[in-house]
């Protein structure tokens, strides 16, 4: 009985086999789905893989790799932040105005990131301690900071003089611009918080099972308090660099950012349910948004394709996610 029973054992996997089987396939796939599709796209699109091409790529995806470092964290703690559009929108405004106001650069940029921190902690506080969905409390705060950038504004784009202040988004370092290097910081700083410190493991624990978490000793109010904290302080950042791009700040400026940045991370692996993330897959799906929407501009696709693909891709991301969830369940 024994040796039959050994042999079954061998014979058939155990649950645990499957699971370790099924995590080896959806951690690996993502990485050869994005190598396979830049290598065919380098061959067949013309120009796609000049030294040129790949900075403006890199460049065109500063702006969402920064956010998405923090977006991750909010996702891995089972909520999500739909308002980064507008903070990005906001905090160029008023980059903008508080510049031509003083003429300081450096007390302008000091506004729109505490700006930004202010925002990010509302929503934290509002669904943290007063217990309102994150879906509710960001969409609202995603309109009301829309509106408060109009309003400020007048409606209008606020130009920008300042040299300094433009020169910042077309500052480079050994041919690279400063914003492809503030991302590349950014990845690099959050992927050791998520992976190294205790915040990362108080992230991912929250999103796996708060109340669990709140008995083992971890304060979940005030940890999600400065994920949505940072997060408002990393998109006003992202605002301010393009303002800086752009050399005006704009009222309307990113809309539906905050979709572009929640697909790449839940392409990119993190679980909308909570208690998974990683770094590299983050990295990846930013990497994979960046390059669809490069190929398509290169190609000439309409713009109204493009809305359609972008669809696409976050019901796709969504549908991964779901897989990768029943899977590590079975």
């Amino acid at each position: 009985m024994e040796v039959r029973e050994n042999i079954s054992n061998t014979l058939v996997p155990s649950k645990n086999d499957k699971q370790k089987w099924w995590q080896q396939i959806t951690e690996y796939s993502l990485i050869v789905i994005f190598v396979v599709m830049f290598i065919t796209m380098s061959l067949s699109v013309e120009h796609f893989f000049s030294i040129e091409n790949m900075l403006g790529l890199a460049l065109s995806i500063s702006q969402i790799g920064m956010v998405a470092c923090t977006m991750m964290f909010c996702l891995a703690s089972r909520d999500f932040d739909l308002s980064v559009g507008s903070t990005v929108a906001f905090a160029g405004v008023l980059c903008a105005m508080v510049l031509n106001a003083t003429g300081n650069t450096f007390i302008a940029i000091i506004a729109a990131v505490a700006a930004g921190s202010v925002i990010g902690f509302v929503n934290g506080a509002v669904i943290a301690y007063l217990r309102i969905n994150a879906l509710i409390t960001t969409l609202a705060t995603m309109e009301v900071v829309r509106g408060l950038g109009f309003i400020v504004s007048h409606g209008q784009a606020v130009g920008v003089s300042s040299e300094t202040f433009i020169e910042l988004g077309g500052l480079t370092l050994f041919g690279v611009s400063l914003p492809i290097w503030i991302t590349l910081a950014c990845f690099i700083v959050f992927g050791v918080l998520l992976n190294q410190t205790v915040y990362g493991r108080n992230t991912l624990a929250i999103g796996g099972n708060a109340e669990a978490s709140r008995l083992a000793g971890i304060n979940v109010e005030r940890t999600r308090v400065w994920i949505f904290l940072i997060q408002g302080a990393v998109a006003a950042l992202a605002g301010v660099i393009l303002a800086s791009r752009i050399t005006s700040g704009q009222p309307n400026a990113a809309e539906g950012f905050e979709l572009n940045v929640i697909s790449a991370c839940v392409l990119g692996g993190v679980s909308l349910l909570g208690g998974r993330a990683t770094i590299s897959g983050v990295v990846i799906g930013v990497l994979i948004m960046g390059t669809v929407e490069n190929v398509m501009n290169l190609m000439n696709i309409d713009a109204f394709y493009q809305y359609l693909v972008r669809g696409a891709i976050l019901l796709a991301a969504v549908l991964l996610d779901q897989l990768k969830n029943r899977g590590s369940r079975d």
